[in-house]
């Protein structure tokens, strides 16, 4: 949970490196905040036939739109963790071939010492 709100903090923050610990299990609790979000909107309200919105999917749309900003920054500073560019986050824009490039890009191991600093495993 650590890393989630350490990338939450750094929500606008584009320069630096992301460890692959801190990438991962911000996306990983961010995807079970939406499933959670979803299943606790059904069992209240049920399958909702006539597509009535609830106040669950205002806040699951909510909670989407505020944690787009902090995905793209760990994102890119995962990037910049593998000595990439943040301009390489572009590639999300090809579909199936961008994402999956981003995902090896994401399972590299870290660069001991680029352009973007040092290595922030050494660090902490």
């Amino acid at each position: 949970m650590k890393w989630y709100v350490k990338a939450l903090r750094k929500y606008a923050v584009f320069r630096g490196r992301a460890r692959r610990k801190e990438f991962w299990w911000f996306h990983l609790i961010n995807l079970l905040m939406i499933i959670g979000i979803l299943i606790l909107n059904i069992l209240i309200f049920g399958e909702n036939e006539t597509s009535t919105p609830t106040i669950l999917g205002y806040v699951l749309v909510f909670y989407f739109i505020g944690t787009i900003l902090p995905s793209i920054a760990v994102t890119i500073r995962r990037l910049h963790d593998s000595g990439r560019s943040g301009w390489w986050f572009l590639l999300t824009l090809i579909p199936f071939i961008g994402g999956g490039a981003l995902l090896v890009f994401a399972l590299l191991e870290s660069d001991t010492e680029n352009r973007f600093g040092s290595n922030p495993k050494q660090a902490a």
